[in-house]
């Protein structure tokens, strides 16, 4: 008995310094999230008590059965998504929402289309392609250009956390070998409380901060706000936009074959028909058919080496990403079979906190203090899978705690939070911070409540 206790100890004392040295090498070191992530699985390894040459094979097949799994749609999706941001999809789908909402509803209709267009493409450049747009609509309507910029990036964050093919999530479902289809299906249910909540702060904001940019567009202007200056808008849109059907068919395409497959799967049909559809929702071929979509459809005007040429820089953006999803399953691995992740599942089963509710605060702290997203929730999915796993809990839900944990106070060290402020001419501190870091963290409490309750409905 003394001895079980003693491997716990040194297997928890593992975990405690392989995850303090890797916030350490984030914060304070040059040394990049990828290699740091395997340094710190093999010091978790090495402290924990496991054999030297059983550590690195735990890296090595960590880091190659989670690429294995989602690695291809990782790529697939990266080259789609810079297909439809060089294509003007991503501003069709704007009009195309602001026509729907109605002209007296531009910030809705920004933030719809960014919960749309953030799936394929990454938040950053969906912000970036899209801000003119609300610029525009902003001294059109008459509404802060803070309401609309807000609304819009609020959109784009929520599916940038909790829908694949965007590559946290989607690292985090293989982490945790969750199934994709209930994957998406959840991550579009669960993104709608938060970014509604979101677009309330936008509106709330923008009326505080009531702030347009001027008429050359190069400055902004600031007034006290009413609602008689806020009207219409006035819908003038590109005449070289592709169609609608063709910007919205490389996003829409992939999803419902993915749901298919995840449907058809759950009722245990069988049939060569039933088993083709299958094989047409795996996410690999779902997102390929996407992806051929937007080549055929959206890149039609696009000669040949333009086109390759912009894949190619998707994936470029997509590499490092990549490297860091393996890593995190190579970390979980080491957590694994040292033998970690048994022990800390038997003390969280008899403690009072909700298992589904340690990759949720994992997230957040590391979120708090490395600001990036991705890497958070990936790193939180890494060391909670292997106890969560022998827990019991739904893999789905445990991927989007993770997930979800990672919205938290975006602040000074998170580079979208530069983006946002910058491109919406904000540049006092405590402005900044009401305009971003609040609405992130108002996100944060709306996912984390609406987790509890799904959980304990259908977990």
């Amino acid at each position: 008995m003394p001895q079980a206790a003693a491997s716990g100890g040194q297997m928890i004392l593992g975990l405690i310094i392989g995850v303090a040295l890797l916030v350490f090498l984030l914060l304070r070191t040059k040394i990049h999230a990828f290699p740091a992530m395997i340094i710190a699985a093999a010091t978790t390894g090495l402290i924990g008590g496991m054999e030297p040459t059983d550590i690195s094979k735990s890296i090595v097949n960590g880091f190659g059965s989670t690429l294995g799994s989602i690695g291809i749609v990782i790529g697939f999706g990266v080259m789609m998504g810079r297909i439809l941001e060089v294509s003007g999809a991503a501003e069709r789908m704007a009009y195309t929402f602001l026509r729907l909402f109605g002209k007296r509803n531009p910030d809705v209709a920004m933030a719809v289309t960014g919960f749309m267009v953030s799936i394929p493409i990454f938040v950053d450049s969906g912000f970036v392609i899209l801000t003119p747009l609300a610029k525009a609509l902003s001294r059109q309507s008459g509404k802060s250009v803070l309401t609309l910029g807000v609304a819009l990036a609020v959109g784009l964050a929520v599916t940038h956390h909790l829908v694949p093919p965007t590559p946290g999530p989607l690292g985090a479902a293989g982490i945790f070998g969750a199934n994709i289809g209930q994957m998406i299906l959840w991550g579009l249910v669960l993104a709608v409380p938060p970014m509604i909540a979101g677009v309330l702060y936008a509106r709330w904001l923008g009326r505080r901060i009531y702030q347009l940019p001027t008429e050359d567009g190069e400055g902004w202007e600031r007034k006290e706000w009413s609602p008689a200056l806020e009207k219409a808008v006035s819908l003038v849109e590109k005449a070289d936009l592709p169609g609608t059907f063709l910007s919205f068919s490389p996003i829409i395409v992939p999803i419902i074959l993915i749901l298919f497959n995840t449907t058809l799967s759950a009722l245990g049909l069988e049939g060569p028909l039933i088993s083709f559809l299958i094989f047409l929702g795996t996410p690999v071929i779902a997102v390929l058919f996407g992806l051929l979509f937007a080549i055929y459809g959206l890149g039609r005007k696009m000669d040949r080496r333009t086109i390759l040429k912009e894949m190619e820089e998707g994936v470029t953006s997509a590499g490092i990403i990549l490297l860091v999803t393996g890593a995190g399953g190579a970390l979980g691995q080491v957590i694994r079979d040292s033998g970690t992740g048994n022990y800390l599942a038997e003390l969280l089963a008899n403690s009072a906190l909700p298992p589904i509710l340690l990759p949720f605060v994992i997230a957040t702290a590391l979120r708090l203090v490395q600001g990036s997203g991705t890497t958070s929730m990936l790193t939180a999915a890494s060391i909670s899978a292997p106890i969560l796993n022998d827990l019991g809990v739904n893999p789905v839900f445990a991927a989007q705690a993770a997930a979800m944990g990672a919205f938290v106070f975006s602040y000074f060290n998170d580079s979208l939070f530069w983006v946002v402020n910058r491109m919406l001419g904000i540049e006092e501190a405590n402005e900044q911070i009401m305009t971003w870091s609040v609405p992130t963290t108002i996100m944060w409490a709306t996912s984390g409540i609406l987790l509890v309750i799904v959980n304990a409905l259908f977990g």
